[in-house]
């Protein structure tokens, strides 16, 4: 039974050994070759019509090892049909790269051993490319060694080793593995043969699945004769062979689940026997003595409590791989345990010191602040100690000036007390000025009022004058239309006009009766302005009498003196020039009136 990742890692050796620049590719014809050359070991038809087809498109180079992957599953590996020869595949890899890798002359190993070595450090190998073996699983190759040579495992040497190995990312090629051991670091005072043994007997145990092997006896199916064979037992068979150099095959002893291995009494001159019942035969077999037969049914170190036979029988009652093959998953099982574990406590750690670092400057943040603060507060304390010491120098200086100012304000008062005593007499006589200026307003008010009385009675007048002219006017008008009128009516008209002309003349008296109101009226209003002008005058003396006294008290003054035009509409209800244009209208309409008459 072979399995396609261990077969894989083979080829990938033999493909990398064709990439003679390095990088990562290899021309068509060698990958011809190399197809041709694994068909005929695996047993399968060589189809070179393919190689070509699947690398039509691709004309423009050499073929990178992920370009002949597809290929090399699709045309070669999943046309296997029957079991081949793994270790003659193994063989044809080996040749194609090992020479142009490695020199075994001057190694303690021959190439024989070190394609032994090679085909170890593949079962051993991570899953990744490129391979390599990590130091876990140097150290299990090493003391496996070591056990099989018989000789005891120095870890001090392994652990100075390790810190070598540090500089290489702790781990090795197969190359440094078969150099490591051909230059004998860990096999001194060893000789070749002892080493050829130790790497053949690790080498049966790990690639051919070899769990134990010696002479026994072994009794035959027809002749029923004992006969001396040399067993060897994998996980699901026991072969047996004329001798230990496993040239000639007698027969195997397939084991499946439904086999048994039971001890028999001695019998036949023939002791320590056990028998393996199969289902269709049995097998009887005799060891040398009860030691051998105790080797071969001695407890397995994979598989503790369970004897060598049994064990292969449990594992193939289970279904698990043989004993090595499941040391190697648990190991790696546990190492991807491990980094997950690792990788987790480092993303932790991660994030550990990130929030250590986050507190550190959180922290860090704080001390500057308190330390700001700290100088600050300092600052503060001795701008406050400055400030006060400032304030009681400035309260002691303004306590002196205080006591100036009250002297200075003692001696003032009493000057002002003597000041007040004037000032006291000088507003009771303002006082009595004052009483008086307030009888000459009264006066002044008196003739205002008495002007406007007199304006009013004027505008009264006017208006009568002017309602009589309008009258008449219409008269006179009326007259005119009645004129116009037939020569009949002219008699009538006449006397007629001289009623109205009787009418006309005692509104003509009236109007004369009128004229000397209005002259009396205006003789009236001239005694009322001297009047209002003498009581001016006597103001503006009470006034410059005041102000003599200005600066002590603000007296209540009266409004403008000027002359006001005083109009039957109001006092100063017209300007000047619109007063001269009203009279000059009403001259005119007079003198046309006169006429009429």
């Amino acid at each position: 039974m072979w399995l396609r990742d261990e077969i894989l890692k083979s080829i990938w050796h033999a493909f990398t050994a064709l990439d003679v620049d390095q990088r990562g590719k290899v021309s068509k014809s060698q990958l011809k070759v190399l197809s041709h050359s694994l068909c005929t070991v695996m047993k399968i038809p060589h189809d070179p019509v393919a190689l070509e087809e699947h690398f039509k498109d691709d004309d423009k180079g050499p073929l990178s090892n992920q370009g002949y992957m597809p290929y090399l599953n699709r045309f070669i590996l999943d046309k296997v049909q029957e079991e081949f020869d793994v270790l003659e595949f193994n063989k044809m890899c080996w040749t194609l790269c090992y020479k142009k890798n490695i020199s075994t002359k001057h190694l303690l190993i021959s190439d024989d051993d070190a394609f032994k070595v090679w085909c170890i450090f593949n079962f051993l190998s991570e899953d990744k490319y490129p391979l390599v073996m990590i130091t876990e699983e140097i150290e299990c190759f090493l003391r496996k060694l070591m056990e099989a040579m018989g000789s005891g495992w120095s870890e001090e040497k392994f652990c100075d080793y390790k810190l070598q190995l540090h500089s290489k990312n702790n781990r090795l090629s197969a190359w440094e593995l078969i150099e490591l051991l051909g230059l004998g670091h860990f096999t001194k005072g060893m000789t070749r043969q002892t080493l050829s043994m130790g790497i053949g007997e690790v080498f049966q145990e790990l690639i051919l699945d070899v769990l134990k092997q010696g002479y026994m006896m072994k009794k035959g199916h027809k002749r029923k004769n004992w006969t001396e064979r040399w067993f060897v037992l994998r996980p699901n068979s026991l072969s047996y062979y004329v001798c230990e150099d496993l040239a000639e095959k007698k027969g195997d002893i397939i084991l499946d689940p439904t086999c048994c291995v039971e001890s028999l009494p001695d019998k036949e001159g023939k002791k320590c026997m056990f028998i393996i019942k199969c289902t269709d035969k049995s097998f009887e077999i005799s060891a040398s003595d009860k030691k051998k037969k105790q080797e071969w049914l001695q407890v397995h170190p994979y598989l503790p409590l369970v004897a060598a036979i049994q064990t292969c029988l449990q594992l193939l009652r289970l279904g698990l791989p043989s004993p090595h093959r499941e040391a190697r998953l648990r190991r790696r099982e546990l190492r991807q345990r491990q980094q997950t574990e690792e990788d987790d406590l480092a993303e932790r750690m991660k994030h550990l010191q990130a929030a250590n670092e986050n507190k550190q400057r959180q922290l860090e943040g704080l001390r500057k602040k308190m330390e700001e603060a700290a100088a600050t507060a300092a600052e503060e304390e001795h701008t406050r100690k400055q400030t006060q010491l400032d304030l009681q120098d400035r309260y002691r200086l303004e306590l002196k000036r205080e006591q100036m100012v009250r002297q200075q304000m003692e001696e003032q008062v009493a000057q002002k007390s003597s000041e007040l005593e004037q000032y006291l007499l000088r507003v009771r006589e303002l006082e009595d000025m004052y009483r008086r200026l307030e009888e000459a307003l009264e006066d002044e008010k008196q003739a205002k009022q008495d002007e406007e009385a007199m304006h009013k009675l004027q505008a009264s007048l006017l208006e009568e004058e002017a309602a009589k002219r309008a009258e008449l006017e219409r008269f006179h008008r009326q007259q005119q239309r009645a004129l116009s009128q037939t020569e009949a009516e002219k008699q009538e008209l006449v006397a007629e006009q001289r009623l109205k002309e009787r009418e006309l003349q005692a509104a003509m008296l009236q109007l004369e009766k009128l004229e000397r109101e209005r002259l009396g009226a205006l003789e009236q209003y001239q005694e009322v302005s001297m009047k209002l002008e003498r009581a001016a005058n006597k103001t503006k003396t009470w006034k410059d009498k005041v102000a003599k006294h200005e600066g002590l008290v603000h007296l209540i003054q009266p409004g403008h003196k000027g002359p006001q035009r005083i109009t039957n509409w109001g006092p100063a209800s017209f300007t000047d020039v619109e007063l001269e244009l009203r009279k000059k209208s009403w001259q005119e309409r007079k003198n046309q009136g006169a006429p009429a008459q």
